[in-house]
């Protein structure tokens, strides 16, 4: 089942995208806190404006290096756990809006990944549960400023500025997403093209990982790295990301 967030010019809803059609199935209420309760509503897919599907309450919690040839591209070894990085909520914007990177980078890259969406809050969650707190998935892409993340000591300036974490286009929920193609094009020039079964730590493990460092809470999101073939992106120019089972969607880049 696929969930837009949505809007035609007035508060943001919610929708599900019925298989074969054209039309938004209106709900009644945000699917993170209450049932799939339609309005009886439509409305033409075409006529919405489609939203990022999530806006955490909390946290966006991202997964560096997690997949080997990525982690070897930017001449890094695979790390013996998780590296873990957290973006705010200010970092989250939608399909089609602007991606500004902050006046101190010059070096603005691309990261086409996989996104998990929490739904109840949960500590401790044993590996075999991970599915139990799990609402569904979406596409992100955790755009990098990257020569700020090898200057500092923390990648608090280089991951985490407004923006900086594009969702969409859908949250799909009861997805297998043991394999997975995950894409990324920039203008017409495809960038990456990999699997999530090339992931080095899978998503029940990450889940359980991060939810022993902090608590979850209801529409946080984890970020489970990106496949090889990051690179970097120029002012002017759109990055589309696309996961095989979710869609796909773009942003353009764009100096203030």
């Amino acid at each position: 089942m696929r969930i837009a967030r949505f809007t035609t010019g007035d508060d943001p809803r919610y929708a599900v995208v019925e298989e074969g059609s054209d039309d938004l199935v209106v709900l009644s209420g945000d699917p993170l806190y209450s049932p799939l309760e339609p309005t009886g509503q439509r409305v033409p897919l075409d006529s919405a404006r489609l939203l990022a599907p999530v806006i955490p309450r909390s946290k966006v919690i991202g997964i560096g290096r997690n997949y080997a040839e990525h982690a070897a591209e930017l001449g890094n070894e695979v790390p013996a756990e998780p590296i873990v990085f957290l973006k705010p909520n200010t970092a989250v914007v939608g399909p089609d809006d602007p991606v500004v990177p902050p006046p101190y980078t010059s070096h603005l890259e691309h990261e086409a990944e996989l996104a998990v969406v929490i739904s109840r809050i949960c500590k401790d969650v044993p590996v075999e549960r991970a599915k139990d707190v799990i609402l569904g998935y979406t596409a992100a892409n955790d755009m990098t400023a990257r020569d700020v993340q090898r200057s500092d000591v923390t990648w608090t300036r280089g991951k985490a500025w407004d923006s900086s974490c594009p969702l969409g286009p859908y949250l799909v929920m009861d997805l297998d997403v043991s394999d997975l193609q995950v894409r990324c094009w920039v203008d017409d020039e495809l960038r990456q093209d990999g699997s999530t079964a090339q992931m080095i730590v899978g998503v029940p493990e990450l889940v359980a990982y991060v939810s022993r460092i902090f608590t979850l809470l209801p529409g946080d999101v984890i970020l489970t790295g990106t496949p090889a073939g990051v690179g970097r992106v120029e002012p002017g120019q759109r990055v589309t990301v696309e996961i095989e089972g979710i869609g796909a969607f773009s942003n353009p880049v764009m100096r203030r």
